[in-house]
């Protein structure tokens, strides 16, 4: 059975990033963020040029999908149900069920994932892109979980 994986820019450093995708045997990594940016100096490495940069030494292709992005309107309702949580996007460990919903029947149900399978690498796995740490907390698991119903991908967690 063919396996996709997830990962997230703050969990890692661009070295412990790296290292992580190529033990996880990734060979194409789909960055599904909105904006391929990332505020912070300790996650300048993760801004859309550098990070090329670093997966291109590494030997692991990129590909940007932002068709699988959440609006910036469905992005401030999550900040709002953090808010009211008094939970950061660093430090969330679930969606809010309303962000689910909208998320899911906006973005996921109008996407045809087939072009973005046929992407994925025969050899090795390909790993989904975004920010949060936690997958349950950001759009990649819903992403990830679509893949795994209807194409069969085992899905597997990268963290450190």
């Amino acid at each position: 059975m063919p396996g996709v994986a997830t990962i997230g820019v703050y969990c890692f450093t661009g070295e412990t990033f790296s290292q992580k995708l190529l033990a996880a045997d990734v060979r194409l990594l789909v960055d599904v963020r909105q904006r391929r940016g990332v505020r912070g100096s300790q996650f300048a490495w993760a801004n859309a040029r550098r990070l090329q940069a670093l997966l291109a030494g590494a030997g692991i292709a990129y590909v940007h999908h932002k068709k699988l992005a959440p609006t910036t309107e469905l992005r401030q309702l999550q900040y709002r149900e953090d808010d009211r949580h008094g939970v950061g996007k660093r430090s969330r460990r679930v969606l809010a069920s309303e962000y689910v919903e909208r998320y899911t029947h906006e973005i996921l149900d109008r996407v045809d994932l087939g072009p973005l399978v046929a992407e994925f690498p025969a050899a090795g796995r390909a790993a989904l892109l975004c920010v949060e740490c936690n997958a349950a907390a950001c759009h990649r698991g819903l992403i990830a979980a679509r893949l795994a119903s209807e194409y069969g991908f085992t899905v597997t967690d990268l963290v450190p």
